[in-house]
């Protein structure tokens, strides 16, 4: 697929789609599993504005046709629409209760996260996971967190959320097993904020 890119003008995907999809959601895998825990991601592909590299990597490796796909206000540029439609071919959604995944670019004006899919008592797993890009992940207030994954108590300092934001995430986590699922994107690095975690103070 990425041989057709010069031609269509599109930026490429991963050099070794394969290869480094793996590793990307081996990434995402270790950073759901700890909950806090800054993992450096292990590739970064070129990513249309307003994307960073780690947003790009995530949506290489996570959606495929099979996986709606809801875009915030921010993302809707030609050049992101394209991408997405070319590397990932997923449908595109309107009403982010019908994602499989979400993007938010622009924290500080996304909706909250009770807007998104959260499962049903059935099928808690069909839940949206929603993907983050922050500015950095030492930046923002600490967050003490518990639960799976955390063997005493980790820290989680992703800046440039809306100020409702930790009320959202506790009002997710009570919801549980229903509930939404996080990961945050910086320009090199993600962590995850799975539903089963609770914040602490």
């Amino acid at each position: 697929m990425n041989a057709l890119v010069p031609e269509t003008g599109l930026l490429p995907g991963f050099a070794d789609p394969v290869a480094e999809a793996q590793k990307t959601f081996r990434a995402v895998l270790e950073a759901i599993s700890r909950p806090g825990t800054i993992v450096t991601a292990p590739s970064l592909p070129a990513a249309p504005a307003p994307l960073n590299p780690v947003v790009a990597a995530l949506l290489l490796a996570l959606v495929d046709y099979e996986t709606p796909l809801w875009l915030d206000q921010a993302t809707h540029q030609p050049a992101v629409l394209d991408y997405v439609r070319f590397h990932c071919g997923c449908p595109l959604v309107a009403d982010p209760a019908q994602a499989a995944f979400a993007v938010v670019a622009e924290p500080q004006s996304m909706p909250p996260l009770s807007a998104f899919h959260l499962g049903s008592d059935e099928y808690p797993d069909r839940s949206t996971t929603l993907i983050i890009q922050v500015p950095n992940l030492d930046g923002g207030d600490n967050w003490r967190l518990k639960g799976p994954g955390i063997r005493d108590q980790a820290i989680l300092s992703a800046g440039h959320l809306p100020a409702g934001f930790k009320s959202w995430v506790r009002d997710n986590h009570a919801l549980f097993p229903r509930g939404v699922d996080l990961l945050f994107a910086a320009p090199a690095q993600l962590a995850g904020l799975p539903r089963s975690t609770q914040l602490e103070g």
